[in-house]
């Protein structure tokens, strides 16, 4: 690492210990030559996920803006905060595993309402009728036929 007083480029590290937030690697260090102490941080290098838009556009991944998206579609259900950071956090894992660079929209929404369906079944409609934009109650009644179809009538 080159000392940012000298440009010496041998240093040792003093001390080493995550960051407030986990998401890096905090360390003092001192240069072997002037002997002035500096820090450092190492932190994780992500390539940048695009997502392909149904238009076509593209736009960097937000794992904030998904999470908006499911908490809109739980809003009034019983679900806890953790089961919407988990599926948030399982869909991001997905995306970023795949070694893929572009992601399309399709592909988040189909993964959000596989989640959903798991959670929420009354969320998971929410997010299909905004997602699979419902033109008419008919369609509706599918999904909703189709839904109890896969459960077997079932309740949770």
């Amino acid at each position: 690492m080159k000392c940012m007083y000298c440009g010496h480029t041998d240093s040792k590290v003093i001390d080493s210990r995550p960051s407030e937030d986990g998401t890096a690697i905090r360390r003092r260090r001192e240069c072997n030559n002037c002997n002035k102490r500096f820090t450092t941080y190492e932190t994780i290098e992500t390539t940048p996920i695009l997502v392909i838009k149904t238009n076509g556009n593209r736009q960097a991944f937000d794992a904030n803006k998904l999470k908006n998206g499911i908490i809109k579609s739980c809003e009034k259900r019983p679900v806890p905060m953790y089961k919407i950071d988990e599926l948030v956090e399982n869909i991001q894992k997905k995306i970023y595993n795949s070694l893929e660079q572009e992601v399309s929209s399709k592909k988040i929404g189909e993964m959000v309402m596989e989640g959903l369906k798991e959670i929420d079944e009354v969320a998971y409609v929410r997010f299909a009728s905004v997602y699979r934009s419902f033109k008419d109650i008919s369609t509706f009644m599918k999904e909703l036929e189709k839904l109890q179809k896969n459960n077997g009538g079932k309740k949770k």
